[in-house]
């Protein structure tokens, strides 16, 4: 059977949906590694898989009809978001025209959690919270000509129209029986990031999900999917978190620097763990030479793995504080003070980290003007690499919404899809959307156009190809 996996075009004439996190539009263009990961195993199962990227590709809507006018594909998958849910409905429509009986199968947290909208017809399946093992089951079903009742972790229209949905699967003990990412399916994409400020650039995990109840949180879209699904059997609990091994990830970074890469960002949602995992994803990374980057709480940063990220050629960060303010840090359950922040920036920087500060505003009915201005001058001060200043979205799967929506504070009276880098759909008690809307651009444009941040950043470029996709993701941040 030959599997196509398909990033549409975007239908809705916004800016696309960015599938790996989830929960922005695309700023630069990132490589979907938990897709990847799903089309690897169907492959290594001795399925023939096929890789389509419509948006990375700029290609229109017209080009993605003639391209379903002519192919023979067997079944075709989509990796779906939230913010993407309605515009691949809409491709599946224009499927339908070319291909009325072929299976479609959408996967990622969208259809996870809205199970009733993404049903298309009969021939779609939903696959629900953690993809690999329920696609490669629900494969060998459709290749037998047999309807997959017994297949964990999807929904369907079974006979009769009567919709099915099967119990969720438990998640996978087991990652490292997971073949690596199928990068070589993007063919001649090139992905930059820029953070990292060189390339070949691609990206990886270690792990699986972050034990954390930030009320406001998406995550990234695997672990979105997961969370979602996992709590229908078990509200109010998170997964537990699942690992490689230090051997796995060492085997993939070998594979990774044999095959060019010198530029890696780590995906997990929580990287830093300990003092001994990171001391030996540190000696994996100094191996190779290759540059690299993380996301991780402040809490976790001691002086001993500040000391061993600069050691090994971290060049980024990512650390989320959302507020400099304690009420709104408490409220929000982000288990950090002010304090945390101060002392985990300049223990990176004593080490010469580049930090990123990502800045949520809206995050608690506590927001006022006078806490975001706070927050931006405190992270001035701080001078750290990058600050990333978005609006909240109340997610649908997550508390915030179920405290957004029973307050009356969405915009319309419920979520519906928006770009958290300059819209808001929040009125609360003490700003309006506006207003955040507002203080959103002026931050942006206070932050990234000082004379100081741009020469830093621009002589930390080693290629002119780095520097103008930096610039381009720049002028889509602040101005698309």
């Amino acid at each position: 059977m030959k599997l196509t996996f398909l990033v549409p075009p975007c239908y809705d004439h916004k800016q696309p949906a960015e599938r790996s996190a989830g929960c922005t539009r695309i700023v630069y263009p990132m490589i979907n590694i938990y897709e990847l990961t799903a089309a690897a195993t169907l492959r290594e199962a001795g399925y023939e898989v096929v890789y389509k990227d419509f948006v990375f590709d700029g290609e229109s809507p017209e080009a993605f009809d003639r391209f379903l006018s002519r192919d023979d594909s067997d079944a075709y998958l989509i990796w779906t978001v939230n913010l993407s849910l309605e515009s691949d409905l809409e491709a599946v429509k224009h499927i339908r025209m070319f291909h009325q009986r072929t299976p479609v199968i959408l996967m990622g947290p969208g259809p996870t959690y809205y199970v009733h909208r993404a049903l298309y017809d009969n021939n779609t399946y939903l696959v629900r919270g953690e993809p690999e093992l329920t696609l490669l089951e629900l494969m060998d079903c459709l290749k037998r000509g047999e309807k997959p009742v017994d297949v964990k972790g999807l929904t369907f229209y079974g006979p009769g129209g009567r919709r099915v949905s099967t119990p969720p699967r438990p998640l996978n003990p087991d990652l490292d029986s997971l073949p690596f990412p199928a990068r070589d399916l993007l063919g001649d994409h090139t992905y930059h990031n820029p953070k990292l400020k060189t390339g070949p650039y691609t990206t990886a995990f270690t792990s699986r999900n972050c034990p954390y109840r930030c009320l406001y949180c998406v995550p990234s879209s695997l672990t979105f999917a997961r969370e979602i699904e996992f709590r229908k059997d078990h509200p109010g609990r998170k997964p537990t978190i699942g690992f490689r091994s230090l051997e796995s990830v060492e085997k993939e970074m070998d594979e990774l620097a044999a095959q060019g890469y010198k530029a890696i960002g780590f995906m997990d949602d929580n990287f830093i763990w300990n003092e001994e995992r990171t001391a030996g994803i540190c000696r994996i990374m100094r191996k190779h030479g290759m540059v690299w980057g993380c996301q991780a709480r402040v809490d976790a940063i001691t002086e001993p793995i500040a000391k061993m990220l600069g050691e090994s050629g971290c060049r980024y960060v990512d650390l989320g504080i959302e507020s400099f303010d304690a009420g709104i840090l408490e409220y929000i359950k982000k288990g950090i003070s002010p304090e945390d922040i101060y002392r985990s920036v300049n223990l990176l920087k004593k080490y010469k980290v580049p930090v990123k500060l990502n800045v949520l505003i809206g995050s608690s009915p506590l927001e006022t003007k006078d806490t975001i201005r706070h927050t931006l001058r405190e992270a001035k001060k701080l001078d750290v690499d990058q600050v990333m200043f978005n609006i909240v979205s109340p997610f649908p799967g997550t508390e915030y919404y179920e405290i957004c929506k029973a307050n009356g504070w969405i915009k319309g009276g419920d979520y519906h899809p928006t770009d958290v880098q300059r819209e808001s759909i929040l009125d609360l008690p003490n700003i309006t959307a506006d207003e955040m809307e507002r203080l959103l651009f002026r931050n942006n444009l206070s932050y990234f156009i000082r004379p100081g941040f741009i020469w830093k950043q621009i002589r930390r470029f080693r290629s002119l190809s780095e520097f103008k996709a930096a610039l381009k993701a720049l002028k889509v941040k602040l101005f698309h």
